[in-house]
């Protein structure tokens, strides 16, 4: 057994390693964002970093790991790692991670739930102010799509994802796509045990409807007004998934 003096000089040991790989993330970070090392390129060899850096191949190693967990480069057995740019999907995953831990109880959900009313709210609003023909064309077909789906509860799920996703596309900024399949993802273990007929289909796609009509003849307040609707009763029945609070 290791005495307290052989504790504490190996925690300060495995410390300055961990300090030392810092070290080699933050530069190769920088060297990334400034382009130094462009989208595409290999990482340099192993030995070359380890020489560069002064630092152990262990080191070396922990560092290309913490940068392919930020999406940064790309990993291969047997390969140099590959410098990558992370998109929006990656970052709003990485994020997820986080949020897949808060969405356990009724009040993660509902907190979660409630960013959803204010971002949805506004897109509606935003789409009645904005939308060019073919994006009401996309929507109007998503809209049909979901109505064909009714009684089908899977495949409602999926039509009526898909027509809240084209909102989060209207305005052209890559974000929205990405939070808007966050939330599916968080969301969707919820909707999947909601028990419901073809009449609560029915009630979810009127109020789709609701939404594209607003929508289609430019009036934003009833657009937003109809999104609002729509996601508080959505709401009720993402509750009643829980248990009964005593």
């Amino acid at each position: 057994m290791m005495d307290q003096g052989q504790r504490l000089h190996r925690r300060e040991t495995e410390s300055g390693a961990a300090r030392r790989s810092e070290a080699v993330v933050a530069d190769l970070v920088r060297m990334i964002q400034s382009g130094s090392l462009q989208e595409g390129e290999r990482l340099p060899a192993e030995r070359d970093l380890m020489q560069r850096y002064g630092v152990s191949r262990a080191a070396v190693r922990e560092a290309i790991a913490s940068l392919a967990n930020r999406g940064l480069v790309e990993t291969r057995l047997g390969h140099r790692p590959v410098v990558r740019k992370p998109g929006y999907e990656f970052a709003v995953d990485q994020v997820g991670n986080l949020v897949g831990h808060l969405v356990v109880d009724r009040e993660g959900v509902w907190n979660l739930f409630e960013t959803r009313i204010f971002i949805e709210c506004a897109l509606a609003r935003w789409a009645a102010n904005h939308a060019r023909r073919d994006d009401l064309e996309e929507l109007r077909a998503a809209l049909d799509a979901n109505r064909v789906a009714i009684g089908h509860s899977i495949a409602f799920d999926d039509t009526d994802a898909a027509f809240h996703a084209v909102l989060y596309r209207i305005p052209g900024n890559p974000i929205y796509p990405a939070i808007h399949k966050a939330y599916v993802e968080w969301l969707t273990q919820h909707w999947r045990s909601m028990k419901r007929g073809a009449d609560i289909d029915q009630m979810n796609h009127a109020g789709h409807r609701a939404i594209f009509d607003a929508i289609a003849v430019r009036d934003p307040d009833n657009a937003e007004e109809a999104m609002r609707r729509h996601l508080v009763a959505a709401w009720e029945f993402v509750r009643s998934t829980f248990p009964i609070e005593s």
